[in-house]
C-alpha cells in the first residue's frame, strides 16, 4: 500500500474516500451493533472491555475521553467506576467525553442511556475537537483500525493527554498460536459476515469489519507506532490468545 492510499477492507482506497466508506458502514449497523458484539463475540468483548476499564482505573474528578465511543458501552463502565471510587473516598465528578466520528451511533448510544457523568459529542479519531493536555485518559476501543491514518490518530491522542496520563486502546489483533488462528479465520470468515446478513440483513459491512481486522498491524507494529507517536512505557495484554489486545502507553 502506498502513502497515497488507505485500506478499506482488504481494499486500497484514496484516503479521502475512506471515511465517507466507513461511516457508511456503521450508519447501516448502528442499530444492531450491541447486539452483533455479543453474537461475534459470544459475549467475550464484555470481559475484554471490564478489563480495559479496571486497568484505565477511573477516579472521582479525572477527565476520560472515549474516542470511537459509539453507543458508550467502555463509557459506561468508566463512569460507574468512578462513581463507586467517589462514594469511597470523597471528590468531583468525573467527566467521561464520549466522541465518535459517527452520527448515527452517539444517537444510539443515546437512545440506551446514559450516566450523569457522561457527555455526548461527534468528533474525529483524527481531529479531536479538545484543547491540549486536557485529559487524564484516552481510550479508543475497536475504533483505530477504523480510522485513515492510525499515526495521526495517535498523535492526536498524545496531544490531549496531559502530562502522566494514559492511553489504553483495546483492539482485534493476532492470535498466537496456528491452531487459534486457523480457527479464528475460519469463524471471522465464514460465521461472522453470515450473522451480519441474519442479524443485521447487511453481510458486506461485516465482510468490511472482519478484513481490516486482518489488515491492521499485529501486537508489536502497534507498539511501535504508539511509541513513534511519543508514549512511553508501551505494553501489551493479550487477551483470549491473541484475538484482542490491549495496548497501554503513558503520556511523560
Amino acid at each position: 500500500m502506498s502513502q497515497n492510499s488507505a485500506t478499506f477492507g482488504y481494499r486500497d482506497v484514496d484516503p479521502a474516500e475512506k471515511p465517507g466508506l466507513v461511516r457508511g458502514v456503521f450508519d447501516r449497523v448502528a442499530g444492531r451493533y450491541d447486539l452483533m458484539n455479543d453474537l461475534m463475540s459470544a459475549g467475550v468483548h464484555r470481559l475484554w472491555k471490564d478489563a480495559v476499564a479496571a486497568r484505565l482505573n477511573p477516579q472521582p474528578g479525572e477527565v476520560i475521553i472515549d474516542v470511537a465511543g459509539g453507543t458508550g458501552d467502555m463509557a459506561r463502565r468508566f463512569a460507574k467506576m468512578a462513581r463507586a471510587a467517589q462514594l469511597r473516598r470523597g471528590g468531583d465528578d468525573a467527566t467521561i467525553h464520549v466522541l465518535d466520528y459517527n452520527a448515527e451511533m452517539i444517537a444510539a448510544g443515546i437512545e440506551k442511556g446514559g450516566e450523569p457523568e457522561m457527555t455526548w459529542g461527534v468528533g474525529d479519531a483524527q481531529r479531536l475537537p479538545l484543547p491540549d493536555a486536557c485529559a487524564d485518559a484516552y481510550c479508543i476501543s475497536f475504533g483505530i483500525r477504523n480510522v485513515t491514518d492510525i499515526s495521526a490518530a495517535l498523535r492526536e491522542a498524545r496531544r490531549v493527554l496531559k502530562p502522566g496520563g494514559r492511553f489504553l486502546c483495546l483492539e482485534f489483533s493476532r492470535p498466537v498460536s496456528e491452531g487459534l488462528r486457523a480457527a479464528y479465520d475460519l469463524w471471522s470468515f465464514k460465521a461472522i459476515p453470515a450473522i451480519g446478513e441474519w442479524v443485521a440483513s447487511d453481510r458486506d459491512s461485516y465482510q468490511y469489519l472482519v478484513e481490516s481486522i486482518r489488515r491492521f498491524p499485529d501486537q508489536e507494529a502497534f507498539a511501535a507506532l504508539m511509541r513513534e507517536a511519543g508514549f512511553s512505557r508501551v505494553t501489551y495484554t493479550n487477551f483470549t490468545g491473541g484475538v484482542a489486545a490491549l495496548h497501554q502507553g503513558w503520556a511523560i
